[in-house]
């Protein structure tokens, strides 16, 4: 889906955006950085590029989560949205679940299942890595 077009935004509706082209590194990332910056046992991510990604109401909060890495939130209820590496200027990782319809795009693998609660069964026969899939890095 090259030409397609996505808008999402958070739980109170205080930030909506548009997203367009395809999506890439479909997974479930297992990083403590990612589970504590959501509160939940792992995200669900999409990478797109950059400069198709447009916040269409409100204003992402951002919050610089290790010195390479820029998230990006809703500062009213705290929805995570949008992951932002350095090394990776051109693109942006946007949270799969924020989308409108989240059933569109699947995670395909879990990266950095080094990190992965141990509570955490991985069953679901996707491809596992202990933390990034090879052409990630």
């Amino acid at each position: 889906m090259s030409d397609a077009t996505y808008t999402g935004g958070c739980l109170c509706g205080g930030v909506r955006y548009r997203v367009a082209g395809k999506a890439a590194n479909l997974c479930y990332c297992h990083c403590e950085s990612c589970r504590r910056a959501a509160g939940a046992t792992m995200v669900a991510w999409g990478t797109f590029a950059r400069e198709k990604f447009v916040v269409t109401e409100g204003r992402l909060a951002e919050y610089k989560s290790s010195p390479h890495v820029t998230r990006g939130f809703c500062a009213n209820c705290g929805t995570s949205i949008t992951y932002h590496h350095d090394k990776r200027p051109a693109e942006i990782d946007v949270t799969l679940v924020s989308l409108d319809n989240p059933k569109v795009l699947e995670p395909a693998a879990h990266i950095w299942v080094q990190d992965k609660l141990p509570w955490v069964g991985i069953d679901d026969g996707r491809p596992s890595f202990e933390k990034f899939r090879p052409s990630d890095s």
